[in-house]
């Protein structure tokens, strides 16, 4: 694939350098892998990425999927892509061997799908959302759910997706009005409406199993009394056979900003009164068991803004480095050639601020992966249940953060190709439009940053939040033996003594009972918070930039420089800013929450 989509060089540097992909190879599940196996699965990613999902990124954005005759009409190039994503085994890449996967780390299953989601974000949420389905049913499901369901779905002959969101509430799942009745076969019959569900509708799989939130008729209110269903868009007979075409209409398609490649559509359940659904799990317990999948969506979500905004920074920078554009300032002789607009300083702040977020929340991404490795394959329970906990607190800001900053970086590809990129003859407009989704879908910023402050960070009595401090104190310490690194560790060290007193203060606030004027100001803590642990995964690059450096391998020099600076730029420049947030949040200010509707 070309270097517009993904660095391979970088990539090595976190698989093993910085993330240390080939110590997993000593661990029971994953030692029949080394260095070779993972480069060649990578490989094939890169390979199939670039040959069939690349080509097409561009025509599905400009040949949205159509509603003729009750279905949903995809370009003819996405199906091909699919295919091959799912005949080189990607749907399956973390199951184990046993079950027809390859059992790979997830850590290296992330690092494949971050080509496919560079190349193109549309087609492959498709076997994305699958993947997350399936995963529900086989954590939840009965026997006979997953042989009737989940089976075919990890053949590639069904595909799943997750209806939660109704139009009159959005993200308040609370309030959600999709009703099950019981029948006297053990199933349900549903009725209700959905809206924004991805995937709800397409001709790329045999039949599409819904995982669907709904309320039963003895339902307690509110959150807990929400159950889980499985819905298939064509019924399952016992020997395996497509049956008849359940009560699921497609009622219409979303025509969105970007991201136009995948259906986004409104399903009616049970017009007819026929609408069969199966429960998984216990009654009132199903939006416990959608967190899984939301959870995992959520980091899918963080990765999928990364790979955006990557693709957009190199394509930028390739840009830079070709066009040439007016002189140097200190140069007053017309006659000379004009100058690669890297030449210019102004460019070159564009290119560090987009290397350093997209950088960065790469390293997030795939360090959010390797915990989750930790979480399953650790020997010890009580360290599988301390990454379990990190990695619950960091979720958020793995989803948020890239969300928002490689959707900045975004925009600063466009504002490098100028006139250009603002045209549709380039892609960097593609990238921003399709990336303006995700601080949205998978619960907002707003969400995302309540869910840290008002849930996450005092969950098990703070253990996620103490490891954290743990971790970045010992990257701290490890970067005192390079001086050259003190005026980067710094910064973040002060950030971050900073942030615990003010985290003591407006957790003491919420045990207090004072949780609206607490709350209030959370999408500050959240970008304080988040800019704290980017800073950290950044001093352990630096470290590991130093220690490469060390080696003095010549190719490396200029890569390893290229780290430093892109540390020193987000360590001295970015996050010395979050004081000022965090002295809104000592202050408890409350210029907003104070706000009145009339004064609008």
């Amino acid at each position: 694939m070309s270097e517009t989509l993904l660095s391979s060089r970088n990539l090595a540097f976190e698989l093993y350098e910085v993330l240390d992909a080939e110590g997993l190879t000593q661990r029971e599940r994953f030692a029949e892998h080394n260095r070779e196996t993972f480069d060649a699965a990578l490989g094939t990613a890169r390979s199939i990425a670039e040959k069939f999902f690349a080509p097409h990124n561009r025509k599905g954005d400009e040949h949205e999927p159509r509603y003729e005759d009750g279905q949903a009409v995809l370009i003819p190039e996405v199906k091909p892509a699919v295919d091959a994503f799912l005949e080189a085994g990607f749907l399956n890449a973390v199951r184990s061997f046993e079950a027809g996967g390859m059992q790979l780390p997830t850590l290296l299953s992330q690092a494949c799908f971050a080509h496919f989601q560079a190349a193109n974000a549309a087609s492959t949420s498709y076997p994305f959302l699958t993947m997350g389905a399936a995963n529900l049913i086989e954590s939840f499901g009965t026997e006979e759910q997953k042989q009737r369901f989940l089976q075919p779905m990890i053949d590639g002959r069904f595909f799943g997706t997750m209806a939660l969101t109704e139009p009159h509430a959005g993200s308040s799942l609370s309030d959600i009005r999709t009703r099950a009745e019981p029948a006297a076969d053990g199933s349900y019959r549903l009725k209700g409406n959905k809206i924004f569900i991805s995937g709800g509708d397409h001709p790329l799989s045999e039949n599409i199993v819904h995982m669907v939130l709904a309320k039963l008729p003895d339902a307690p209110p509110g959150v807990k009394g929400i159950s889980l269903f499985i819905v298939p868009k064509f019924l399952v007979n016992d020997d395996g056979s497509l049956g008849p075409r359940n009560d699921v209409l497609l009622a219409g398609l979303f025509h969105k900003m970007g991201w136009r490649g995948t259906t986004s559509t409104a399903l009616n359940f049970g017009d007819n009164g026929q609408c069969v659904g199966y429960l998984v799990g216990k009654p009132h317990h199903g939006l416990s068991y959608m967190f899984q999948m939301m959870n995992e969506a959520r980091i899918g979500v963080g990765m999928g803004a990364v790979m955006l905004g990557y693709a957009g920074y190199l394509y930028s920078l390739e840009y830079a480095r070709e066009r040439p554009q007016g002189r140097l300032p200190d140069s007053k002789d017309p006659s000379t050639a004009p100058v690669a607009i890297i030449q210019h300083a102004d460019v070159r702040r564009m290119l560090l601020t987009q290397k350093a977020y997209v950088e960065g929340a790469f390293d997030l991404g795939l360090y959010a992966a390797r915990l989750f490795d930790d979480t399953t394959t650790l020997a010890d329970a009580a360290e599988r249940q301390q990454a379990h906990e990190l990695l619950d607190l960091l979720t958020p800001i793995v989803k948020s953060w890239p969300s928002e900053f490689c959707l900045k970086a975004n925009e600063l590809a466009i504002q490098i190709l100028g006139g250009h990129g603002y045209t549709r003859e380039y892609p960097v407009e593609q990238y921003y439009r399709d990336n303006r989704l995700n601080p949205i879908h998978e619960g907002t910023h707003g969400i995302q940053s309540l869910d840290l402050l008002g849930r996450k960070l005092a969950q098990n009595g703070g253990a996620g939040l103490k490891r954290l401090v743990r971790l970045i104190a010992e990257t701290g310490e490890r970067a005192r033996a390079h001086q050259s690194l003190d005026a980067l560790r710094l910064p973040l060290e002060q950030l971050v003594t900073r942030l615990q007193s003010v985290t003591l203060g407006l957790l003491g606030d919420l045990a207090s009972g004072k949780v609206t004027g607490t709350l209030a100001n959370s999408a500050l803590y959240l970008k304080a918070f988040g800019h704290a642990v980017i800073g950290w995964r950044w001093l352990e690059q630096a470290i590991r930039a130093e220690e490469g450096l060390a080696r003095a391998v010549a190719a490396d020099r200029d890569f390893y420089l290229g780290k430093l600076q892109a540390a020193r730029y987000f360590l001295t420049w970015e996050v010395p800013g979050c004081q000022h947030e965090l002295a809104l949040l000592e202050a408890r200010d409350d210029t907003c929450l104070s706000m009145q509707d009339a004064w609008f």
